[in-house]
């Protein structure tokens, strides 16, 4: 969905984005049903969490105080391949509620996207058609949108 704007390689090297500490946790990706259904079917091990209409996956404390996504194979990347969830499809971009208006943000957290001018960030959001799409999700899967968190740079707010 952002082979335009972010390398994959840049991706493959960093992986920044499937690693929460216990502050982030909140930016867990939300799993619809279908996904979930996937999921269990390939790998029945993987543990889940309710949140309303939604699930997340279920993740363990690590040694240093991290939690990574179970779906992460530390030698191969996402073994969801293509199919990931919508929330890491997008990211670093977010779907989040300030003063009750949706907002599309970005994570400072991404090294490869962060440094990128906020003209060409705001740019790929409205040419790609990305923006249209984020807000149709959020129109189908409330659950996703999450509430601002200080420091992410609004890009696009929905009027």
């Amino acid at each position: 969905m952002l082979k335009k704007i972010l390398k994959g390689s840049d991706c493959a090297s960093c992986r920044i984005c499937c690693v929460f500490d216990r502050y982030d946790l909140w930016e867990t990706p939300l799993i619809d049903e279908k996904l979930y259904e996937r999921i269990k079917a390939e790998f029945p091990e993987t543990e889940f969490v309710s949140k309303g209409d939604a699930r997340l996956m279920k993740m363990s404390e690590d040694a240093d105080g991290l939690y990574y996504c179970p779906m992460l194979d530390r030698s191969s990347g996402c073994r969801l391949g293509d199919e990931k969830p919508f929330d890491c499809r997008i990211w670093p971009y977010r779907i989040m509620e300030l003063g009750g208006k949706q907002v599309i943000s970005i994570a400072s957290i991404c090294p490869s996207m962060y440094n990128k001018p906020l003209s060409e960030l705001t740019g790929f959001l409205d040419e790609s058609g990305l923006a249209d799409e984020i807000f149709r999700y959020a129109d189908s899967f409330p659950e996703a949108v999450k509430p601002y968190e200080a420091g992410y740079p609004i890009l696009k707010v929905r009027e």
